[in-house]
């Protein structure tokens, strides 16, 4: 494992700091952060891996039972739980000779209510310019 791991996103992060996208502005900080978490959800494998990991029954997942749901090498699978991992979203523990994973739903959570329009409120209005305007 490398020492030159990324901190976890949102582990130290106090709960509510973030507001969601439709009530302020994100901060440069906070762009930045969630940047790194939507960039780990970008790819389809990483995607497909932590659907497996969340919904599997007891809440953790060994890494055998990961690789032989892809046509990818096992350090290619590695790779990609590395970046999970280091976006806060999985977390895991070596058990003997397998690693297992599980979900870490404080970051889902919070990108729930970062991208949760609050209830009953309605989008900004769009800004009215000349173009627009007939």
């Amino acid at each position: 494992m490398s020492k030159q791991e990324l901190p976890a996103l949102g582990q130290d992060a106090v709960e509510g700091c973030c507001p969601g996208l439709l009530t302020a502005p994100l901060d440069e900080g906070q762009a930045v952060e969630l940047a790194k978490v939507f960039k780990a959800l970008g790819d389809p494998i990483r995607l497909r891996l932590l659907s497996m990991i969340a919904s599997r029954a007891g809440g953790e997942v060994c890494v055998c039972d990961l690789t032989p749901a892809f046509d990818l090498s096992q350090p290619t699978i590695s790779h990609h739980l590395k970046l999970l991992r280091q976006a806060g979203l999985i977390d895991c523990e070596r058990r003997g000779t397998w690693v297992y994973y599980w979900l870490l739903p404080e970051m889902t959570d919070k990108l729930a209510g970062i991208l949760t329009r609050p209830a009953g409120q309605p989008l900004p209005e769009p800004a009215r310019t000349a173009e627009n305007v007939s």
